[in-house]
């Protein structure tokens, strides 16, 4: 039997003599630096990012790893002269924290390589990559701290904890992470199923990173042991902590996602010194196990609950997912500044029994539970999967009958041979996704299925012999309270708008007593407010002119206002619409500004084939009341799960049905080529660019070339626009949105003069061209309309001329 011997004295803190005045000075510029040369990049990075996309421009797959490496590089020299010049340990062990934080970001950041629609992959590399690097950094980063000889040892990243915690602090540091947590609780959603399990291990990736570089030897040059120095522990040691953190989440989180968590967790450092101060038996502070729960929860939040391309300017213009996470940022700064000065005051002096921190926790999860099923957003909404059949519809020899009657009996025939593709190829899929039970949506217009899957459901599809390819369709999460409607702030029309009278619809009204009577005119858009008074008149009415697969809505809604405001400008009366004679019909293809395939299908079937509320488009729908003219203010892009050539079928059956189409160029000159998202550069799409009072083209219309035709078609009004928004206001507008309806009304004009001329889409397309007036091509200072190959790749055929198209379409 060994004696006993009787304890010895706890270990004290080191007794290093304290840090020179030049030191600390150094040591807080660096700091100041830091902060600096972090969030400027990130936030920089982003908006250059957003900037791109905006433009319709591709991100750069360097943008990311050449701004974490100038990063690493810029905080990473003077924080290696830190910890290598001075003689004060904690001045050391600052430069050390921040050169390891820095060396973090830099190799997290570099994940941002990936693609953020493969969200999924991504936060598998975070996890992957992160908890290697907390093995790596756990051997490089030795503590110079003493311990006792029978302490265990500080290096293993997978221990529970530097030692054994005083009771109740890992609790109480799990409540702590739970309260930063509540936030995205409430405001945030999650994605799917894969999605949310990755970045809960991501999570626990950088928590355990975390514990690494804030561990026992880092706090112990701040004051922790016996006996502790709790001002110095929290307020030097928590401040440094900050900072490491702050470096940490720069690199955690795909673009958009990581910028409220620099935030929310720098604040979160005072918290962890704080947690510190208590001391186990032996004397020795708590080590990893509380900073590994704090922060693992701290960036779960964030990881689990946004997705990177919903944070976005795109959707910034209402209250949308940009102003949510702005608010769980915020609530988050505030609890972490509120948890920070509670934590900082209460647990030097006294720290909580365990079974009163177990119970926090417990009553905090009973709490964020009740929040998420609450005024959350429970359940998951992952992306879904559009899967493109290689078998389409053949409508090469539908009869070009034309006429009235004749462009109805073409829409019979093209919807049945569409549906009898469909239900032919799709059966052997659609009965295995039954077997499955795999949610899914069938789709006749392009003969493809949206099916709700991750990538594991993604590869299995694509390996179907019957299946061409796999896009992934982008689902915008849901929001905790709607976005609001758009009114507009303008003051109404006194007569004909200046942009009617520059085409001459007004002479058409008062010349030649056209007003588009006897033709139906299509919007898939944001909605239409069939209550205003521009519009109310010109609905068609019945059963089957409204569709909103959005949310439902058994009648016209618009919150946004863009569709109102295009539809007013095609069929508007009161001086703002082309046709003000014509009826209309609408759906909701873009609820929100950012669509997917399966929504725009969802609309263009309504438009070929009308059903009632709660029809099936396949069985229940009226090809013969399919709208004469579509028009489409919108287009989409790789963002929203498009690839050139999803829409083309689509566009095809449109054309064989004698149904005319006309979509807006985009708003994303003047750079050339730019007209480059479905269905824009589609031949058979009558595409429209934008002028302004001057008939000069304007800067924001996209150009041409477009591969084996001349894209714009034309060119309209487009810039300073007034038209009809939600509530019965007006609203001044520029872009292609404006100018598209305008043709599209046009075409009801020639339509209405001369019936015989509906469904002969060649005959229109030629009249509009061939009667376009000549428009000002020079570029504005820094343009390039000069070099895209010629003036039809810039304006097209011309301005349109709405008198000279209808006298032409009667002869």
């Amino acid at each position: 039997m060994q004696p006993v011997y009787p304890p010895g004295p706890p270990v004290p803190p080191l007794t290093a003599a304290p840090p020179g005045p030049l030191a600390v000075a150094a040591a807080v510029l660096a700091g100041c630096w830091t902060v600096a040369v972090v969030l400027l990049p990130q936030v920089v990075g982003w908006g250059a990012e957003q900037a791109l996309l905006a433009s319709g421009l591709n991100r750069p797959v360097w943008l990311w790893p050449v701004v974490s490496l100038v990063t690493l590089v810029a905080v990473g020299v003077p924080a290696l002269l830190l910890a290598l010049l001075p003689r004060s340990g904690a001045v050391r062990a600052t430069g050390r924290a921040w050169l390891a934080g820095s060396v973090a970001l830099g190799v997290l950041g570099l994940l941002r390589m990936v693609p953020a629609v493969h969200h999924e992959a991504y936060l598998a590399a975070l996890a992957l990559v992160a908890a290697l690097t907390a093995v790596v950094a756990a051997r490089l980063l030795r503590s110079d701290t003493p311990a006792p000889a029978d302490a265990p040892a500080l290096a293993d990243p997978t221990s529970p904890a530097d030692g054994p915690s005083p009771a109740g602090v890992t609790p109480l540091a799990v409540a702590a992470g739970l309260v930063l947590l509540l936030p995205w609780l409430w405001l945030g959603a999650l994605g799917g199923l894969l999605e949310t399990v990755l970045a809960a291990l991501a999570a626990a990736a950088v928590g355990l990173l975390a514990g690494v570089l804030l561990d026992a030897g880092f706090w112990a040059r701040f004051g922790a042991g016996r006996p502790t120095r709790p001002a110095l522990l929290v307020l030097c040691g928590g401040l440094v902590a900050g900072v490491t953190l702050l470096l940490l989440v720069a690199g955690t989180g795909h673009s958009g996602a990581q910028l409220a968590p620099l935030l929310t967790l720098p604040p979160a450092g005072f918290v962890l010194g704080a947690l510190q101060a208590p001391t186990d038996p032996r004397g020795r502070p708590t080590g990893r196990a509380p900073v590994r729960w704090l922060v693992g929860l701290g960036v779960f939040g964030p990881l689990a609950f946004t997705d990177p391309e919903e944070v976005s300017l795109l959707l910034s213009t209402t209250r949308d997912v940009p102003f949510w996470v702005m608010v769980s940022a915020g609530a988050g700064l505030a609890v972490a500044l509120v948890l920070a000065l509670g934590y900082g005051v209460l647990l030097p002096r006294r720290v909580p029994g365990r079974r009163f921190a177990v119970a926090t926790v417990a009553v905090l999860l009973v709490a964020g539970a009740l929040v998420y099923a609450g005024p959350g957003q429970p359940g998951l909404h992952g992306e879904r999967l559009l899967v493109v059949l290689r078998q389409q519809a053949d409508l090469r020899d539908v009869p070009a009958t034309k006429g009235a009657a004749g462009r109805d009996a073409r829409v019979r025939e093209v919807y049945r041979r569409l549906v009898d593709t469909a239900d032919r190829t799709q059966a052997d899929l659609r009965r295995d996704l039954d077997r499955l039970r795999l949610d899914h949506t069938p789709y006749y217009l392009v003969n493809a299925i949206e099916v709700d899957g991750g990538p594991a459901v993604r590869a299995w599809l694509a390996s179907r012999p019957e299946v061409d390819r796999v896009l992934v369709s982008q689902r915008l999460r849901p929001l905790p309270a709607p976005a609001g409607t758009s009114r507009g702030d303008a003051t109404g029309p006194t007569g004909p708008e200046w942009n009617i009278r520059l085409i001459g619809a007004d002479r058409v009204w008062s010349e030649l007593d056209v007003d588009g009577s006897g033709i139906t005119v299509g919007s898939s858009d944001s909605g239409v407010d069939a209550g205003h008074p521009a519009l109310q008149a010109g609905f068609r009415g019945g059963d089957d002119s409204w569709y909103d697969p959005w949310e439902g809505s058994r009648s016209p809604r618009d919150k946004g206002g863009h569709g109102t405001h295009t539809m007013g400008s095609a069929v508007g009366r009161d001086g703002i619409g082309v046709a003000p004679g014509a009826n209309w019909t609408g759906c909701v293809n873009l609820d929100r500004n950012l669509g997917n395939p399966a929504r725009y299908l969802d609309c263009l079937q309504f438009m070929l084939a009308p059903f009632p509320p709660g029809g099936d488009p396949f069985t229940d729908g009226r090809p013969e009341r399919a709208p004469h003219v579509l028009t489409n203010s919108w287009g989409c892009p790789t963002i929203e799960g498009c690839d050139p050539h999803v829409l083309r079928p689509a566009t095809a059956a449109f054309d064989a049905a004698g149904v005319f189409v006309v979509a807006a160029a985009g708003n994303t000159g003047p750079y050339c080529g730019s007209i480059d998202d479905p269905p824009a550069p589609y031949a058979d799409v009558f595409t429209v660019g934008a002028v302004d009072r001057s008939r000069r083209v304007t800067d924001f219309s996209s150009r041409g070339p477009v591969p084996g035709v001349a894209k714009p078609d034309l060119v309209a009004p487009g810039a300073a626009v007034r038209s009809a928004m939600p509530g019965g206001g007006y609203s001044v507008l520029d872009g292609t949105s404006m100018a598209t309806p305008q043709v599209a009304g046009v075409v009801a004009l020639m339509w209405s003069a001369n019936p015989a001329l509906v469904g002969d889409l060649d005959r229109t397309r030629s009249i509009l061209r061939e009667t376009a007036t000549p428009v000002e091509t020079s570029p504005q200072p820094g343009g390039e309309t000069g070099s895209c190959g010629g003036t039809a790749n810039v304006a097209g055929a011309g301005l349109v001329d709405a008198y000279a198209a209808v006298r032409a379409a009667r002869v």
